[in-house]
């Protein structure tokens, strides 16, 4: 009999996802039938632009590594914004994005692609509910503004402004030289906050969209590390010592060096850099000694519980060393570093290609529905004082696979604990979340 139900569930399951493919293509951030109760889109359409902006004076770390003269360039950055929108008449959320798969510098790795999302482009914004809180999204090394559009798209249906970076030559077609991502990253992501507060005072379709002085940062790998150089851990020796020159604004000593106070949240996905302090030597590379204790906004953190591009360990001791944060932990069990991006593309043929995005042991569609579910509870807590959002968080046990699950004589699942609101029985196995101390 239990058999036939859990086989009867599957069926009903299995049933859902085809009934979607036969209506309607899925879409990167479609819901599954396991999807928790916060993934689901929100209220508002959404809207999405592309911005051109430039970056004056910059340091011209790849320039002066090639024996350019002129240490300063005017750097360009490319950023796609989402935004609540007001639909004309007959305008749809459809929506194609271009994007490149590999790295231009690799043979035979690089080639372009396209896929859909769920947005309108170049939509009028839906100016009637006021300043919506900002999100800056800012990918690894390399990456795309385009890698994370199921984050994206869902958090501006949700009463957003989602602007993600791509990062000057840190990109797959543009990748360069690592000492500019490693420069430029959480400068890149201040100056965008400073330009869609900007472009938030003028003519244009953000005017009186944003409300910078609300602002989270979504950093996934190297856009981890950004972010939290932003939020208050300063960079250590290291950086100058690899750049070959004391250049770095964001050192810890540097003059007027600080945590931005426009950014009330963080969430890091994978966030690189923390190697150093899995292995005690926190003070004489990356970061400053005690760096993670300057972090005071909340944060998440999110990992899979074998990176080893990041290295889980690293990550775990970056968070247990971020004592003044109100901060969470989310851990995918057996999964390596890609717990943020989209799935794979039907154009990633190649080894190289697909790992990028996949994850051997998950499915990567489900991760995505998770990661919405979880962000949209920690941004609506924090920088939108939502008190209803605190039971998402705070999980009746740490580890989602603790109780024996079973079905009773009714058919019913049992379990011998609450399980974690949002989600139905089974569907956050493998899943951890451990709240700081």
């Amino acid at each position: 009999m239990k058999r036939l139900v859990l086989l009867c569930c599957v069926l009903l399951m299995t049933g859902a996802a085809m009934a979607q493919d036969a209506d309607s293509p899925f879409v990167f951030g479609d819901a599954l039938p396991t999807a928790p109760e916060l993934s689901a889109r929100g209220d508002y359409a959404v809207g999405v632009q592309t911005v051109e902006l430039v970056n004056p004076g910059q340091i011209n770390i790849i320039g002066l590594a090639a024996g350019a003269t002129d240490p300063l360039y005017d750097r360009p950055l490319t950023i796609e914004v989402w935004y609540p929108a007001a639909l004309a008449d007959g305008e749809t959320e459809s929506v194609t994005y271009d994007d490149t798969l590999g790295r231009a510098d690799v043979a035979d790795s690089f080639v372009p692609f396209s896929f859909a999302g769920r947005a309108a482009r170049d939509a009028a914004p839906n100016t009637e509910d006021g300043a919506f809180p900002l999100i800056i999204v800012s990918h690894g090394y390399p990456g795309s503004r385009f890698i994370m559009t199921y984050l994206t798209e869902n958090l501006a249906s949700k009463g957003y402004v989602v602007a993600a970076i791509d990062h000057t030559e840190s990109t797959f077609p543009d990748v360069g030289n690592f000492g500019s991502t490693l420069l430029n990253r959480s400068l890149d992501q201040i100056f965008v906050i400073d330009e869609m507060a900007r472009l938030s005072a003028e003519d244009g379709f953000l005017n009186g969209l944003v409300d910078a002085e609300n602002t989270a940062i979504v950093g996934y790998s190297m856009g981890g590390y950004g972010a939290l150089n932003v939020v208050g851990a300063g960079y250590g020796p290291f950086l100058s010592e690899f750049l070959g020159a004391p250049i770095a604004p964001r050192l810890a000593g540097a003059d007027g060096y600080a945590a931005d106070a426009r950014v009330k949240a963080a969430v890091v996905f994978a966030p690189w850099g923390g190697d150093l302090v899995a292995f005690g030597l926190a003070g004489t590379g990356m970061w400053e000694l005690n760096a993670f204790e300057s972090i005071t906004v909340p944060t998440l953190w999110i990992v899979g519980s074998e990176d080893d591009v990041a290295m889980a360990d690293a990550v775990a001791g970056m968070f247990d060393a971020a004592v003044n944060s109100d901060r969470y932990l989310l851990t995918y069990e057996n999964a390596l570093h890609n717990v943020a991006p989209n799935p794979p593309v039907a154009e990633a043929v190649t080894l190289q290609q697909y790992e990028r995005y996949a994850e051997p042991a998950w499915d990567e569609a489900h991760i995505n529905n998770v990661n919405q579910h979880f962000v949209t509870a920690f941004l609506n807590q924090t920088l939108k004082a939502d008190d209803t959002a605190a039971v998402y968080l705070d999980v009746a046990v740490e580890n989602a696979n603790d109780g024996v699950y079973a079905v009773d004589e009714a058919g019913a699942f049992t379990a011998d604990h609450t399980y974690w609101a949002g989600f139905s029985p089974r569907t956050a196995l493998g899943l951890s979340l451990r709240a700081g101390e």
